[in-house]
């Protein structure tokens, strides 16, 4: 007898029981990968949204940085024309040219051109030192005087004031 117990023991080892997979799980794990893969999706999504956006804004910023380039000469010509008509008695041409300087500064406005300040202390991110003057009572680093204007679109300068700094 010993020996068929020991065939008995030494014979085809028991099978695991493994309980059958359960169907509601597998389909909550399927689940929960389809919602993770959706919300990358629509994070990757709005990433490209926000990032077409910028640089649709870039391309506007620049293509009006671009137009205030080329029309930069022709309001520097107006005022030159202006002080010259000034000094002759035609009043008419002096108004003429004074609403065509005007109409175009505002078209520039409208395009997000600002001019800068050249009231106060010297800053070399948005003036240009041409000239540097005994300033008497003004303090040392202070503009003294315009020798061009200097503007900006948006945060980008444009062109730099050209400048008179006091030594």
């Amino acid at each position: 007898m010993s020996e068929e117990l020991i065939e008995e023991q030494i014979g085809e080892p028991e099978a695991e029981e493994r309980p059958a997979p359960d169907p509601l799980a597998t389909l909550a794990a399927e689940r929960d990968e389809y919602l993770a893969l959706a919300q990358r999706v629509q994070a990757d999504f709005d990433n490209y949204r926000k990032r077409a956006i910028r640089d649709q804004e870039r391309l506007v910023v620049h293509a009006h940085e671009r137009l205030v380039r080329e029309l930069l000469p022709v309001l520097d010509d107006l005022e030159r024309a202006l002080e010259a008509a000034e000094q002759h008695e035609e009043a008419k041409l002096v108004e003429g040219v004074k609403l065509v300087e005007q109409s175009l500064r505002n078209a520039l406005q409208k395009e997000g051109l600002v001019e800068i300040e050249t009231d106060g202390v010297f800053d070399p991110h948005v003036h240009e030192a041409l000239l540097t003057q005994p300033g008497g009572d003004v303090e040392a680093g202070s503009v003294l005087g315009v020798v061009q204007r200097g503007y900006r679109v948006g945060d980008k300068v444009v062109r730099p004031a050209r400048v008179i700094v006091a030594e």
